[in-house]
């Protein structure tokens, strides 16, 4: 049964990341805008959000196997309409569609391990899927650079989303001979004014998360983002009343007086803040930065997915041996982890060696694998089966609220840096970048040369699309191009925006740290006597 659901979850999770490497190659094939092809990105994750907690209880009422099928089958042939997708805007469209159906399987995954699995061996199920999502979690960008470089029958970045057809197709036949259906006893219809209390609310949430960057946070982002506080909160007090009446709430509210839960929710999402960051913000280091390729760039990080799997797949141990000191365990290793990477980067300068975040990366990666599955398991452990659906719904949609919350947040800070620092960055090579000019310069034209270089550096760097050039780098009509010129400022140009990344980086990831351990700080907090052995569920409604 893992064999089944495991894979689609990886696909799902990995469709978030792998589209970043492809974004040239989009914008060259479709002559697609910076906009639409944040659009693409955005598209997927917005729609996959919104509807966790809607499909767990879709899963709850209509039963898990059959909504995990429907979602495999909407999500395989979403996957070739984005593979075959003739413009932008269908590639867009299906990228929505994707996200639908993959946030319309995943809530299953986790309602089926916690009803299938006997309590006993939940924690090695949980270690299982955590190694699938930290694989998932970090190796798009590397899988990505793969398949775009093997270019298999011409496909380049269409290669992508093809390769998730065979995959669904077998997922699916396998699910149909293996997966058993399962639903709540306790769930009589769908919740729908609750429903669209909580799509609008996360709508209002995630959409200015993962937009409001790339749109410079204008009024109307923040006015969303605004109305998502009292949409969220009047679902909380409907669920509330609904729960109170035991009229088949969308969230059994009462999910929030189990201990483990009511700690481990939040938890999971301020960890989750600071995890897909990192990702983030280390690729955009190596790649922009210091001119890493995206093959060479998902290499670098393959250390981490390597020890977060072998990790996570013994978490189930070490969950046994220490309780929830294993999440404090996990958290404290990501925080040396991430630490060690600040003081690397801060040690190595220009021209890195991915060799030299290696011990770094894999102790950070083995903190994740410490994490995932037993937060997960430890979280979900006390859990009621008739109470699955609406559990893992609300867990994954806190796991993906808090990623686009640390990405937001992330973002902001890296930009605000990049900017803030690109005027120090330009005059620290006014010096060298002068001397330079003056063996093929004149004076005067030296110190012109100089100036532009300055003024174009801190406006592209300002600048939110790569792919546009602003008029201050834009040589004057008629002016020579001398190449020897064009050479020492490129140069120029190259030191000061690595020194730019590496800063913007470090004090990034200050904020990571910062993240991490507030979350230690809330793992402290968990019952000492949680275990993810903890209390069973009901059997599962085999027909």
């Amino acid at each position: 049964m893992l064999a089944v659901v495991l894979p689609a979850t990886f696909m799902q999770l990995i469709d978030v990341s792998i589209v970043n490497v492809a974004i040239p190659s989009i914008q060259r094939d479709l002559g697609a805008s910076y906009a639409s092809v944040q659009l693409v990105l955005a598209g997927y994750t917005l729609a996959f959000a919104c509807l966790l907690i809607t499909s767990a209880r879709l899963g709850d009422l209509y039963g898990r196997r059959r909504l995990f099928l429907i979602g495999m089958v909407g999500f395989t042939l979403a996957s070739a309409l984005c593979g075959a997708a003739p413009t932008a805007t269908v590639l867009v469209l299906a990228r929505v569609l994707q996200g639908l159906m993959s946030g319309l399987m995943f809530p299953q995954v986790l309602s089926v391990i916690q009803m299938v699995f006997p309590p006993k061996d939940r924690p090695k199920a949980f270690a299982v899927y955590g190694a699938s999502v930290g694989l998932a979690t970090i190796l798009g960008p590397t899988l990505g650079g793969v398949l775009i470089q093997a270019d298999v029958f011409g496909t380049e970045w269409r290669s992508i989303f093809y390769v998730n057809v065979p995959i669904g197709i077998v997922a699916f036949i396998a699910a149909l001979k293996v997966l058993p259906e399962s639903r709540s006893d306790h769930a009589a219809r769908l919740d729908v004014p609750g429903a669209l209390l909580i799509t609008s609310g996360l709508f209002l949430l995630v959409y200015p998360l993962t937009e409001g960057r790339e749109k410079g946070w204008p009024a109307w982002i923040l006015v969303m983002l605004a109305a998502s506080i009292p949409l969220l909160s009047a679902f909380v007090v409907y669920e509330r009343r609904r729960t109170a009446a035991d009229d088949s709430p969308l969230v059994d509210m009462r999910l929030f007086s189990i201990s483990a839960f009511r700690s481990g929710l939040p938890l999971a999402t301020i960890f989750f803040a600071g995890v897909p960051p990192f990702f983030f913000l280390f690729s955009l280091y190596l790649q922009i930065g210091e001119g890493f390729t995206a093959l060479q760039s998902g290499l670098t990080t393959l250390p981490f997915a390597v020890a977060s799997a072998f990790a996570s797949a013994r978490s189930a141990q070490l969950a046994k041996r220490f309780g929830r000191n294993v999440l404090v365990i996990g958290i404290s290793l990501l925080i040396v982890g991430v630490l060690g990477v600040v003081i690397t980067v801060g040690l190595v300068g220009h021209h890195p060696n991915s060799l030299w975040f290696l011990p770094s990366l894999v102790v950070a990666g083995a903190g994740l694998g410490c994490f995932i599955a037993p937060n997960t398991s430890i979280v979900l452990a006390s859990v009621p089966g008739r109470q699955a659906g609406s559990a893992s719904g609300v867990l994954s949609t806190g796991q993906q609220v808090g990623g686009s919350l640390g990405v937001a947040l992330c973002g902001v800070l890296f930009f605000g840096v990049l900017g803030s620092y690109a005027t120090t960055a330009a005059k620290a090579q006014e010096a060298p970048l002068r001397r330079e000019l003056a063996t093929v310069l004149p004076a005067p034209a030296v110190d012109q040369a100089v100036s532009s270089f300055g003024q174009c550096f801190v406006d592209r760097t300002k600048e939110s699309d790569p792919s546009v050039v602003p008029a201050s780098c834009e040589r004057p009509t008629g002016a020579p191009a001398d190449p020897r010129v064009g050479a020492i400022i490129a140069a120029a140009a190259d030191s000061a925006r690595r020194d730019t990344f590496a800063r913007a980086l470090q004090w990034s990831l200050g904020y990571e740290i910062a993240v991490f351990a507030l979350a230690l700080l809330l793992a402290l907090r968990l019952p000492a006597s949680n275990r993810p052995e903890g209390a069973g569920g009901e059997a599962p409604h085999v027909p």
